[in-house]
């Protein structure tokens, strides 16, 4: 894995970990020469799009990596963080449904990312599974 599949894949987990719904990681980069590959996410809401991106940029931001541009921020619809590599799509539901972009870029190779629990989810079964373990 490249350093920018890597650093799509923490974006993915830090959308995940705001409960970001329909998470897709798209490599366009056989079909576009600005960017490697599109992260694309939903919410139910303006204030979890925001929620959701700026967990994104806060997370990257923790490991040096800071957006190139960030749009769509008033509205609440549609947030994007170019982060030259990659590009976060953060949508609300309706908008996504309506711009379709994984049916735009149909063509691309989809990477694999299962959406995993949220973080506080996923250390209390991290802490349960010693007990478990020595409850056998």
């Amino acid at each position: 894995m490249t350093a920018g599949t890597d650093l799509v894949l923490k974006a993915a987990e830090a959308a995940s970990d705001k409960k970001a719904e329909r998470i897709v990681i798209l490599d366009v980069s056989k079909q576009l020469v600005i960017t490697d590959h599109f992260l694309i996410c939903s919410a139910k809401n303006e204030r979890q799009v925001r929620t959701i991106a700026d967990e994104v940029q806060k997370q990257l931001t923790e490991i040096g990596e800071k957006p190139f541009r960030r749009e769509g921020e008033r509205e609440g619809r549609w947030v994007l963080l170019d982060y030259v590599d990659f590009v976060v799509h953060v949508f609300h539901e309706d908008e996504r449904d309506y711009y379709d972009l994984e049916r735009l870029w149909s063509d691309a190779q989809v990477l694999p990312f299962e959406e995993r629990l949220n973080r506080a989810t996923r250390v209390m079964e991290e802490n349960d599974e010693p007990a478990a373990a020595e409850a056998t």
